[in-house]
């Protein structure tokens, strides 16, 4: 296995329209191309493998936020966190590998899903019209 490959587990916890997140999570995160492998491990845990020259953890739990899930916020899940993101952070400065999240990191990670759903970003008029101007 190459060593820029990571496995982590991201947990979920709170309120929620569903009770259990982790299969929801699983299914976006199986569809991006940032992510190698999906797995859901209970009810609010989800195991995902990621390359780190692509994407951290710190990226794909702020994406999952951005998207709605409500994440483990737990003494020892922002332990975890801290130490992935120092980790993987230290490993990217090493590599020479810039982060490319900007605020924006669920339309990085999640661009086919995006694409496929109806978010109100694209233009119901004729071409004609839109170049009117």
């Amino acid at each position: 296995m190459d060593s820029t490959v990571r496995t982590r587990e991201f947990i979920f916890r709170g309120p929620h329209q569903e009770r259990d997140q982790a299969p929801s999570a699983a299914l976006l995160l199986a569809d991006s191309p940032m992510v190698s492998e999906v797995s859901v491990a209970g009810p609010n845990r989800v195991l995902a493998s990621y390359d780190l020259r692509e994407v951290t953890f710190s990226e794909i739990e702020s994406a999952l936020e951005e998207l709605g899930f409500h994440l483990d916020n737990s003494l020892l899940t922002r332990l975890r966190r801290a130490y992935y993101a120092y980790c993987e952070e230290t490993r990217r400065a090493n590599m020479q590998v810039s982060s490319n999240c900007f605020g924006h990191c669920a339309r990085r990670i999640f661009v086919r899903h995006y694409q496929q759903s109806e978010h109100g970003c694209r233009d119901q008029r004729p071409s004609h019209w839109r170049s009117y101007w």
